[in-house]
């Protein structure tokens, strides 16, 4: 299982990391990415990647 979380001042909302999950963990709420499918994570840490901002952890719990 793997926890996401996104820290939401950091977040730049360039919706990278909605279009680049496969099982779609993220959705944009309140302008900002907002992991709301956190229990589909696969842990490729693709989001991670493309978030420019650094603003997405991805840890194995």
């Amino acid at each position: 299982m793997w926890e996401v979380t996104v820290d939401k001042d950091k977040c730049d909302a360039d919706e990278e990391c909605v279009d680049v999950c496969p099982v779609d963990v993220f959705e944009m709420v309140d302008g900002k990415a907002d992991p709301v499918n956190a229990e589909e994570c696969l842990g490729c840490e693709s989001c991670v990647e493309v978030c420019e901002a650094g603003a997405i952890t991805v840890e194995e719990v």
